[in-house]
């Protein structure tokens, strides 16, 4: 029987071990993390998917210490695979499964190596993603691509859909290309790195709105980092606005140095500095939820300058 150890967290690592499982792999030994109290914990739990199932499972604080090395290493393992597991994996590790180790990465590698690679191409106004599982080696998201799936992102998704989407895939690409993984008929081919770039992870204060930005990049932010995620925000008369969900607008006025906020006809519209314009749809005022009629009715009359 094919054996292999499991390094996995969040929606991709619960579905992608499940594939493992549905095929028969045995699996001694699932690696995951602690919940972070201090997180939005919004995701599939691998934890209790492995315990549940019987397998021992570990959260080392680091899974390159020499005595958890030593602990993989007896196991044997034909194969270990990483999904969406947030530390990585040093040498010591990679070099102990006989026929390889793999990483799950949500984007179509070599585009967006790295952290968040979702919500980097929902930013970036990416028309398409995906899921690619891939040789790892010390260099991160750099190892040959075994195989890959791509998934739409339309232009209203928020980071949230597209990640349902490219957990999809994940689970679709695992089933898809184990069986030649496990006979040894796999092709790998190398990935072109220099047609990719490296993005590093994103912190809540990323999330800033510049209003001197074009429309269409500010809507992007805002579905890049809509919740679950911390949400895009700016400051309004002293108080912490943060946009949830926008629309963009076809209307377009002249450019102008300052960006603003007025009513409209019960809605609530920012007219950026490139004469774009958005319609926030779901938006929080000081911590306090607020629907775009309730938010237009405030403003009243009045056109709030916004920076």
């Amino acid at each position: 029987m094919t054996r292999a150890v499991v390094f996995a967290y969040h929606d991709v690592g619960c579905r992608c071990l499940g594939v493992l499982l549905g095929r028969k792999v045995e699996v001694p030994l699932v690696v995951t993390h602690a919940d972070d109290p201090k997180e939005n914990v919004w995701f599939g739990g691998v934890a209790a998917l492995s315990r549940a199932q019987g397998i021992e499972t570990v959260t080392p604080d680091d899974p390159n210490a020499h005595d958890f090395v030593a602990k993989v290493r007896g196991l044997a393992p034909d194969f270990l695979f990483s999904f969406y597991y947030r530390l990585m994996l040093g040498r010591p590790l990679l070099t102990i499964p006989k026929r390889g180790a793999f990483n799950m990465h949500g984007s179509l590698l070599p585009k967006y190596r790295g952290r968040a690679p979702v919500n980097w191409a929902v930013l970036h106004g990416e028309t398409q993603t995906g899921a690619t599982l891939h040789e790892m080696v010390e260099k991160p998201d750099a190892g040959r691509i075994v195989d890959q799936e791509a998934v739409t992102i339309l232009p209203d998704d928020r980071a949230v859909e597209v990640f349902g989407k490219v957990t999809g895939a994940a689970e679709r690409v695992l089933a898809r290309c184990l069986p030649g993984l496990i006979d040894g008929s796999a092709v790998l081919r190398a990935q072109d790195l220099s047609k990719g770039s490296y993005f590093g992870g994103r912190k809540p204060e990323d999330g800033r709105i510049d209003w001197r930005a074009p429309a269409r990049r500010i809507h992007d932010l805002v579905r890049a980092v809509a919740p679950p995620y911390p949400g895009a925000f700016t400051e309004l008369e002293g108080k912490r606005l943060r946009v949830l969900r926008t629309r963009l607008l076809e209307r377009r006025d002249a450019a102008r140095s300052t960006a603003s906020l007025h009513a409209d006809a019960g809605r609530c519209v920012a007219v950026c500095a490139d004469g774009g314009s958005l319609e926030i749809l779901e938006l929080e005022l000081d911590g306090e939820a607020l629907s775009a009629q309730e938010f237009a009715h405030r403003i009243g009359a009045r056109s709030l300058a916004i920076h």
